[in-house]
């Protein structure tokens, strides 16, 4: 019961949110005179939400891809048992999840002004990449704790190459740790904003940015519209995280 009552504390503002984005007037009121789509017409047609949103989308893809390579493989380091400062270096590769984002943000604007960085899309899919990663690791590193090693050595001994023993046989069954960890990259590069803001350029607006600049600036409906937009796409990607997982715990079964 305790629980529940947490849990029903946590998400009552953003069920609260959501209905607001169907309101017929540009007030955040109830209750609501009327309901209308105008707010989401807007946040699809309008050119400065519509280009947040591809930017974002671009973004959180690129960043997914390049992740989730670079967190897999070092999940694959990590696993083996006689990998010297093993510790140590899947401490260091946590530490962008551990370290609050913005002392991250700050030590990157700081760094990539070395660079000159700052205002591209390379800087922003690099430091993306950088706490997206962590999540990688984490789901890949699970998966790979009930790993069967000795599939891997049969492989090699039937003459099978290291990159073909790799896409044969264990890809296939780390896949859902693979696919889970791509998704929680993919929403932690869509929904960051604090890097965004220390690191984009002015004509660089993803959409958190887009709707942490119209809190401030222009307070519009049009937020709801698209934070009830996140909340949908991030309950999709839930929703498919807990089904990869149990599809992981029933190839778990079979292999053991």
């Amino acid at each position: 019961l305790f629980t529940a009552l947490v849990l029903a504390f946590l998400i009552a503002p953003i069920l609260a949110v959501m209905p607001l984005s169907f309101n017929a007037e540009p007030y955040f009121s109830y209750p609501m005179p009327g309901l209308s789509l105008q707010w989401y017409r807007d946040f699809f047609t309008n050119e400065r939400w519509i280009g947040s949103l591809f930017l974002s989308l671009k973004l959180a893809v690129t960043v997914t891809l390049l992740a989730t390579m670079l967190g897999t493989m070092a999940a694959l380091g990590l696993a083996r048992a006689k990998l010297p400062f093993r510790t140590v270096i899947f401490g260091l590769l946590l530490l962008p999840m551990i370290v609050p984002v913005i002392i991250v943000a700050v030590a990157v604007f700081m760094f990539y002004g070395y660079l000159n960085l700052i205002g591209t899309f390379t800087g922003l899919v690099l430091a993306h990449t950088a706490l997206a990663t962590p999540f990688v690791v984490i789901t890949v590193t699970s998966t790979l704790t009930g790993f069967d090693w000795t599939l891997q050595r049969a492989a090699q001994g039937l003459g099978a190459t290291p990159a073909f023993t790799f896409q044969k046989v264990i890809l296939p069954l780390i896949i859902p740790g693979v696919v889970t960890g791509a998704l929680f990259a993919f929403v932690t590069s869509f929904d960051e904003v604090v890097v965004a803001l220390f690191l984009a350029s002015a004509e660089q607006r993803t959409l958190p940015k887009q709707m942490f600049s119209g809190i401030r600036e222009q307070i519009s409906p049009t937020i709801t519209a698209a934070a009830t937009f996140q909340v949908v796409l991030s309950i999709c990607l839930l929703v498919g995280t807990e089904l990869l997982r149990r599809r992981s715990e029933r190839l778990r079964g079979i292999s053991s």
